[in-house]
């Protein structure tokens, strides 16, 4: 029989009704022949709701005992989808992450799957049941309850998939699959029936919400297949598959914007070896991800090093920073939040030349100024003030989508 991994987000399950909405798409696919294993994120505010109530009591919570109380969400979510499911008639059983068990390092909050034991799951599919995992959520080898951070559910999703060897994981959300831009800001933006894994890394590490970036590696890495569709219909959505020769005929594919960065700049830094590495491990040793990085020219022996960090992160960063800087002798610190990062995502800028300059231009001729630019074969990327991040991505849109689709299809 096929083997189905489905996964479910937050709004898909965010009340009853939806749950029972959920379950009848189970239902569906068991009816179907297939053998289906789900899982389920935290009904839509509940995680946000959870963390709330550990920052009302400590500003910093404990991040072992934040993952304690932040895990409960998906535990309600998948015990509600099997009752949903066993009133349908299909046998159904429910399994947090550490009953999998899924094992993960020990970084709370954002943790790292390691490896899953698929014995248990495997014994309840022969068995003729649906197996409901938890999304977000793993265990250490010590025993600890841990999260994979935001968007942690994709990854569980992926990772299953890939260690059931399933034939298809698919993604169900509230929107019908990946579109070309967010078509909250852009009104013309297109869903993209097929892209390839690393478009879809790069747009979900620019800022895309539709999909988690560890989870498009794991489908990389082990050739799943993923198809990112709305739960609320049965129109075909995304598939995110290997790269193909058609994906090169659009430069770009996709704009993506993020608004949840910080940048902090340390100022007038002595300009010698190892000042760079200090200020860096001590952000990697705190497992802070450091995104965009510039370095000014030395001037007089001093230069200014600037890097973005997640929002998330920047309280910590920025404490990082003062310290280092007065290790080292600079100047001071400074912290801007209210910047926005752009970008433009695309198979084909690897054999079409003179696509940097077009952005550039793009954004000059709307009076943007950047501060930063940051690219890889496939992307550019470019910080801005928050307050022109829509501007930049209707105009961008727009030079490079719109007016530059040639032979390839969108819907």
């Amino acid at each position: 029989m096929p083997l189905i991994v489905q996964k479910y987000g937050g709004t898909s399950v965010g009340n009853i009704e939806r749950i029972k909405n959920v379950a009848k798409k189970i239902k569906k696919a068991v009816d179907a022949g297939n053998k289906v294993v789900v899982i389920s994120s935290a009904m839509s505010g509940e995680t946000d709701r959870l963390l709330g109530l550990t920052r009302e009591l400590s500003s910093r919570p404990d991040p072992r005992e934040q993952d304690m109380v932040v895990s409960t969400g998906e535990q309600v979510a998948i015990g509600l989808v099997a009752i949903a499911l066993k009133e349908l008639g299909i046998d159904a059983v429910s399994l947090t992450g550490w009953q999998v068990p899924i094992i993960t390092d020990d970084v709370h909050t954002k943790a790292r799957i390691k490896k899953i034991d698929t014995h248990r799951i495997r014994k309840h599919l022969d068995e003729g049941k649906v197996v409901i995992v938890a999304g977000f959520q793993g265990v250490t080898e010590g025993g600890d309850i841990t999260t994979l951070g935001r968007g942690g559910s994709d990854t569980s999703a992926v990772a299953l998939a890939a260690a059931l060897k399933a034939d298809v994981c698919e993604i169900y959300t509230d929107v019908p699959g990946v579109f070309t831009a967010d078509p909250r800001i852009v009104e013309n933006a297109r869903k993209i029936p097929v892209i390839s894994y690393e478009e879809m890394m790069e747009m979900a590490s620019l800022g895309s919400k539709v999909m988690q970036i560890r989870s498009v590696e794991f489908g990389a890495k082990y050739g799943v297949k993923i198809h990112v569709r709305s739960s609320f219909n049965d129109e075909e959505g995304t598939w995110i598959v290997e790269e193909n020769e058609e994906m090169e005929k659009m430069i770009v594919r996709g704009i993506s914007h993020e608004l949840k960065e910080s940048r902090i700049t340390v100022v007038r830094v002595p300009d010698k070896p190892g000042v760079a590495a200090k200020l860096f491990k001590a952000l990697g040793d705190r497992n802070i991800v450091v995104d965009m990085i510039v370095q000014n020219v030395s001037h007089k022996g001093f230069t200014d090093i600037s890097f973005t960090v997640n929002k998330t992160d920047a309280d910590v960063a920025e404490e990082i920073a003062k310290e280092v800087a007065q290790e080292i002798g600079a100047e001071e610190v400074e912290r801007n939040d209210k910047i926005a990062k752009v970008s433009i995502v695309g198979l084909g800028m690897k054999t079409h030349a003179g696509t940097a300059a077009k952005m550039f231009e793009v954004l000059s001729k709307e009076g943007i100024n950047i501060y930063a630019i940051s690219t890889s074969e496939i992307k550019i990327s470019v910080l801005i003030d928050e307050k022109y991040a829509e501007l930049a991505v209707r105009s961008l849109h727009e030079a490079f989508i719109e007016n530059m689709e040639g032979d390839i299809q969108y819907e």
